[in-house]
């Protein structure tokens, strides 16, 4: 198949090498990344030209002028879908902007640059399904198993729900951390914080954009992240007080009292 990739940021190139080593033919048009010859085109008609499906791996706040630009020049038959780390907007522009005439979804690929080197399998994707095209899903599912992706299916508000509580609040710890400089001399820690460690790596790793991405794009975020400060807070006050002497985190694998 052939496949239009719009954006070759850092998951875009990875992206496009996933696609490559699946045995697709690859369009890539972004006028602003240095594009290898044999995938550039040089505008974005020219790299949706015959292509069987269109990847938008461009930032959030990008997609509405991308569709908008995007729509008169598709045509029935192709395919858009997005690979944005929140879906409620993304999802929310593709079923006003395509309508009932394209057929689209939304995805999130759980998985980066960093993950795809290190050759981590499965490659969790999450698929949120457009109520206008619900066959649509089941051939986009085939397509991310092709991939060698693990498929999730979930509403786009209860995937941006699950990332407020997840991806941005790890991004958000992370951060906080980073910018205090721990974690630079790891010869001492212990196995504890070594979790803790690769959402470091994470955060280091990862465009910078995408750490304001996860937390200004995602509805949920800053509700998030206020009650994680909250509860740090009253944990702190409880350490400083004689309640903290009766502190602790609950076994798991203990039956409750």
């Amino acid at each position: 198949m052939t496949i239009a990739l719009l954006g070759y940021g850092r998951f875009g190139q990875a992206f496009a090498d996933l696609l490559h080593d699946a045995g697709h033919t690859v369009a890539v048009f972004d006028p602003n990344a240095a594009v290898p010859i044999a995938l550039r085109r040089a505008s974005l008609a020219e790299a949706i030209d015959g292509a069987d499906w269109i990847v938008l791996a461009v930032s959030v706040p990008a997609i509405e002028s991308v569709l908008r630009e995007l729509k008169p020049l598709l045509s029935q038959g192709q395919t858009v879908i997005d690979v944005g780390s929140v879906k409620e907007l993304p999802c929310r522009l593709m079923d006003e902007l395509l309508g009932a005439d394209i057929e689209h979804a939304g995805t999130h690929p759980l998985f980066g640059p960093l993950s795809l080197a290190r050759g981590e399998r499965p490659l969790r994707t999450v698929l949120c399904a457009s109520e206008l095209h619900p066959e649509t899903a089941r051939r986009t599912r085939s397509l991310l198993e092709s991939l060698g992706c693990e498929v999730i299916e979930r509403d786009a508000a209860s995937h941006d729900r699950a990332m407020a509580e997840t991806h941005a609040l790890a991004f958000f710890i992370a951060k906080a951390l980073v910018d205090m400089g721990i974690g630079e001399d790891l010869s001492m820690a212990p196995p504890s914080f070594l979790g803790l460690a690769n959402m470091l790596a994470a955060v280091r790793g990862d465009a910078g954009h995408l750490f304001a991405a996860i937390q200004r794009e995602n509805p949920y975020a800053a509700e998030a992240r206020a009650a994680l400060i909250e509860h740090l807070g009253a944990i702190h006050r409880r350490l400083s007080d004689a309640e903290g002497a009766a502190l602790s985190i609950p076994d798991m694998n203990e039956p409750p009292s």
